[in-house]
Formats: C-alpha cells, structure tokens, sequence
C-alpha cells in the first residue's frame, strides 16, 4: 500500500518503536508508581524518562506540568474547559479542527463564554494583526491550530504568542500537526499551554499525546481517582501532574512514544521536514502543470506549509477519487471535511470536502510519482 494518510496517524513507525513496545509489554507493564516491586518501578521509570525527554523537547523547564494524555483531542479539551469561567471571551480561527470549535461552541450556546472565529487569508494564514485587533478586556484565551490540518498552512505563533503575552492572555497551541516536524519552543514562543499527539509525527502509537501547560497556571480537572499519590487524602492531589493524571497511564504507549521522540532525535528534525518538503514540491509541481484536471487548495509553493495537501478532481466527488485510489491503485488517502467543516466553508468546498494527502518521513519519490500517475488516469478516465 501507499500510505498517503499520514496527516491522521504515521505509518508505519519506525522499527523501534514496534521493539520499545514489544519489550516493554513482555518485561515492563506493571503499573507504575502504584507499587514497590522491580515491575513497577521500571515502568515508572520509563513514564518518567519520556516526560523528561518530551520536555526538553520543547524546551519545557516545568517538566512536572507535561502530562500525558489519550490524544490531542483530550489535551485540547483539558486546557479549554481548565481554564475557561464564565463571561470569558475566546479568541479562535475558521481554520480550527473539531477538537477546538467544537468544546469552544458548545460552551458558547451554554452561555458560558464568547468566541471571535478570526478568518483566514485565501491560502490559508492568520493575520497576528487580526488577533491583536479582536482582544477585548475580557479576553482570557487564545487558541491557534499551529497548521492547518487542511490545508498545511503554518501559522505565525510566535508573533501571536507575543501578543498574547503583552496583553496577559493565555496561548494555548493546537500542534496536531507540527509537534515532531517543525521545532517548537515553548518559551521563545511564548505559550502558555502546547497540545499535541503522540501517534502523528513524534512516531508513537494511537492513544498517545501530551499537554504542557506554563508554570503557576492553574488547570481545573475532571477526572479523579487513583495516582499513586496521597492515597490518604479524600480529594484528588493539586500538584502536577498528578492534578490531571488520574488512573492508570497508557504505559506502553508511552513506551513506543519515546522511542519516536528519540527516532526524531536521532535522524535530525531539520532532516525529516527536508526530505517531507522535497516530497511535497514534487507533487504541488505535478498540481501546478495540470491546472486543467485538478484544484488545489492552499499555498502552491512551500513556503510556510508542511506536507499536507487537499486538493479536487474536477467533476469528480473526492470520496469516489480516495475509493478509485483505494480499491484500484492500494493508495491510502482520506477525503471529505477532516473534521475540520469551518475550514471548507471558508474555502468552498464544504459540504463535500476535499481529497487530502499527508506525506511522510517514509514516503518516496517513487510513490509520489506513482500516486501522480493513478491521479492522471482517474482524472483521464
């Protein structure tokens, strides 16, 4: 198969990844910090290291305020919903996935908060400037996909961060797509709170992810139980992260999460975007030289993208183009809205959506020449 889905999750992993996970499965999936024996301890060990290295990752001092999370989705809401009161304003983008507009619009009808949708440029941009203009005195959030799950554009988060900074509003980053591709400094970018996954390009498996928040913010929570901590105490500990740790982790998950952390490491960040940048070229040169048969949505170069690509088969529904390439030429793509309806509104294509590649660290040129070719006779068809 060609694996041109690697927007949604990676694959495949890379080969320690599989081992770190088989090794830690068969030797080490005791629960950790729960108990005293060698089992436990290794296991807490292993949690402890990938919370260590993730935060250097990002250059995160507060190592104790990275907590693991199932997902981006589950990072985003924690942040969202811990921190938000009511009256509180929200400054956001139509260039939002569903894990954002969504918590954001249901605390709207409930009357808890407002939201300012800022809109986008044609290709896809956010203006800092736009940001800056729509804060308010009540504004205590601003929260930014870091790139467009779309349309692969990357947004300018350092100029928002400082905005946000210099007028005491808390930054929460949406890093579904850049967390492992693009370096992200949590300070230099003056977050405040980072969400990002574990099973895209940090190379873990599903059910992985983080959220970071900034030292002396106070996250509220609503899960509660077991942390192997305080066990004594009728109410939930408020030191992090057992604050928003609560039950038993997805310990060999993270596991394979830090072999992916340390795959990136190993190869070379700058390196991994190169090689995903030189793939997408090629294929946005194949888009550009046949205008005629396709639309391509968002930038046509790559200045300011990463490797995700939505684009249309004129005269042709793209969830019949993804099932063509299914079935007759084993490409894997996905099509439709992308959980991502404001975007498509804002471009056009809603509510049919858009066919969506996401290429990746183990693409080739060969198969983006091929996946090209089955593209050229669908569309000839």
């Amino acid at each position: 198969m060609l694996y041109f889905d690697n927007t949604a999750t990676t694959f495949p992993k890379p080969e320690s990844v599989y081992k770190a996970m088989d090794e830690f499965m068969r030797h080490s999936a005791a629960n950790p910090g729960r108990s005293g024996h060698k089992m436990s301890i290794i296991a807490e060990q292993a949690v402890t290291e990938t919370r260590n290295l993730l935060a250097k990752f990002f250059n995160a001092r507060n190592v104790s305020n990275l907590v693991f999370t199932l997902n981006t989705t589950d990072a985003l809401n924690i942040a969202i919903k811990g921190v938000l009161s009511s009256g509180d304003h929200v400054i956001t983008s139509c260039l939002e996935h569903n894990s954002v507009s969504r918590p954001l619009q249901r605390l709207k009808r409930d009357g808890i908060i407002s939201v300012d949708f800022l809109k986008a440029s044609t290709d896809g941009f956010i203006a800092p400037a736009d940001v800056k203009n729509a804060i308010k005195s009540n504004t205590r959030l601003i929260v930014l996909t870091h790139c467009s799950n779309v349309l692969g554009t990357i947004q300018p988060i350092k100029e928002i961060g400082r905005i946000a900074r210099d007028h005491g509003v808390l930054f929460l980053v949406d890093a579904a797509q850049t967390a492992g591709v693009l370096p992200i400094d949590v300070e230099e970018d003056f977050i405040d709170m980072l969400a990002f996954p574990g099973h895209k390009a940090l190379f873990g498996p599903p059910g992985t992810g983080g959220l970071w928040t900034r030292q002396g913010l106070v996250i509220g929570y609503f899960r509660e139980g077991g942390t192997g901590k305080d066990s004594q105490s009728e109410i939930h500990p408020a030191e992090m992260p057992y604050r928003l740790e609560a039950g038993t982790p997805n310990t060999v998950g993270i596991a394979g999460l830090n072999a992916g952390v340390k795959f990136i490491l190993n190869e070379g960040i700058k390196k991994i975007h190169a090689h995903e940048l030189a793939l997408t070229k090629r294929l946005l040169e194949f888009f550009t030289a046949n205008k005629d048969k396709f639309t391509l949505y968002g930038p046509a170069d790559c200045a300011n993208r990463l490797s995700t690509i939505s684009f249309n088969v004129k005269n042709m529904p793209p969830e019949e183009v993804s099932a063509v390439l299914d079935n007759s030429f084993d490409t894997a793509s996905r099509s439709g809205l992308h959980c991502a309806p404001l975007v498509h509104k804002h471009i056009g294509t809603f509510p049919e959506g858009t066919l969506r590649f996401g290429l990746g660290y183990f693409n080739t040129a060969e198969e983006v020449d091929k996946v090209a070719r089955a593209l050229e006779e669908i569309a000839s068809a």
